[in-house]
């Protein structure tokens, strides 16, 4: 079945880097557009960035310049590798496959001094 496994998560002091994966299963990893989405306390789920098949990526507003998502065909993997971070970026980090409608358990990244 389609699993989403994301990790990487932790706390980070504002301004630091911090580096999320997400090892995805279950589907042709190589044929889909993937996407990270946020969720931060008592908020709904918000895009961050998503990165086509072919490699072409996209950001959010408030990510672009600080974010950059890659991709691994070879080894299923998303990317996602967040530089100065914010205390608002504090949120739990989701990858998903376009269109498909299948969420990972998340990974909670805590910006914070």
């Amino acid at each position: 079945q389609v699993q989403f496994v994301e990790s990487g998560g932790g706390l980070v002091q504002p301004g630091g880097p911090l580096r999320l994966s997400c090892a995805a299963s279950g589907f042709t990893f190589r044929r889909y557009t993937m996407r990270w989405h946020l969720q931060a306390p008592g908020k709904e789920r918000e895009f961050v960035a998503t990165i086509t098949s072919a490699g072409g990526p996209w950001y959010a507003h408030s990510v672009k310049g600080r974010f950059t998502i890659s991709r691994d065909n070879a080894k299923n993997t998303v990317y996602l590798q967040m530089n100065s971070l914010k205390p608002e970026d504090t949120a739990v980090y989701y990858c998903i496959a376009a269109g498909m409608g299948y969420w990972g358990q998340g990974t909670q990244v805590t910006v914070s001094s």
